[in-house]
């Protein structure tokens, strides 16, 4: 159900989220957090789907702030989805004219679940410090999205220079995979060092670049970064050995599989699923603590990488 609130007030979209709960039988008891999305109308629709998906596992109120025009008068119309239209949430979308288009905080703040935890979301681009704006000051996570950046590079840039505790980036959620089988595949023996890290992948693609930074800082050596043609996006890892090297290199036909390689053994074809938007989103929604390792792959091992 999708019911319109042209020229509305706060006041008149709680009421109404009100009755619609008592029309529709949701509980607003069952929602564990209010997630912000902060969102231009481009890209509105997309960020709706992917956040209902998401709450499927963490059910919530989702409130999309969409600035529209600052030269309008000043007018908020609201849009609020239930039920089927809503996944296993609700969705309040607000959008702002005029002054209130600065205002984004003071809008949301009525219609925020009591008690329970705010997360904020930049589906796109996004300010180059997260925590200080009006909506990251009053979350408990804030996550971004650098791989839907106009400037990937940049942002990764503006994340590591305003990092506070509880930020993080889906273009890191993205490398779970690559994290685990890197690091299980050091877990045998020769127990050696690494003498020597290659991460090949597409220039300034910031899943290569956080990856990088990861293996920097965990494992204390030289750290390249390989450049593949644009579009390649994140293709392989090579780790400097004595005894020879280990080698992840995603496959080349599209699926979501890898072979790694190691001295001694044959090449052994592994999964490398890459998580959806909404999957990334929802991986990020189950820890609502800071992401200390994430922290020193943006903060301390991206300034090591070659």
């Amino acid at each position: 159900m999708i019911v319109d609130l042209p020229n509305a007030s706060t006041r008149d979209v709680a009421k109404r989220l009100v009755q619609l709960r008592q029309e529709v039988g949701a509980m607003a008891t069952g929602r564990v957090l209010t997630l912000l999305v902060s969102v231009t109308e481009d890209g509105l629709d997309h960020a709706i789907t992917a956040a209902n998906d998401a709450t499927r596992q963490h059910p919530a109120r989702i409130l999309v702030v969409v600035p529209v025009d600052e030269g309008a008068g000043d007018r908020l119309d609201a849009e609020i989805r239930v039920g089927g239209d809503a996944g296993a949430s609700e969705v309040v979308v607000l959008r702002l004219h005029g002054e209130l288009t600065r205002h984004g905080s003071a809008v949301v703040i009525p219609l925020q679940l009591p008690d329970s935890p705010v997360v904020a979301w930049w589906p796109g681009d996004s300010e180059e410090d997260v925590a200080a704006t009006p909506l990251g000051a009053m979350a408990i996570r804030r996550v971004t999205d650098a791989d839907r950046c106009t400037d990937p590079a940049a942002q990764l840039r503006h994340r590591a220079q305003h990092y506070r505790p509880g930020d993080t980036d889906l273009a890191w959620t993205r490398l779970t995979r690559w994290r685990a089988l890197l690091a299980t595949s050091l877990e045998g023996s020769p127990y050696e060092p690494v003498t020597g890290v290659e991460v090949r992948g597409e220039p300034g693609h910031p899943s290569g670049d956080l990856l990088a930074g990861w293996l920097a800082q965990a494992l204390r050596c030289p750290v390249t970064r390989v450049g593949t043609p644009e579009g390649s996006g994140l293709v392989g890892v090579r780790l400097e050995r004595a005894s020879g090297p280990i080698e992840l290199t995603r496959s080349e036909d599209g699926s979501d599989t890898a072979t790694l390689t190691r001295l001694g053994t044959p090449p052994r074809l592994v999964a490398l699923h890459t998580p959806s938007l909404s999957e990334a989103l929802a991986e990020e929604l189950r820890r609502l603590d800071p992401d200390e390792i994430y922290a020193r792959a943006l903060c301390d091992g991206l300034p090591l990488v070659t």
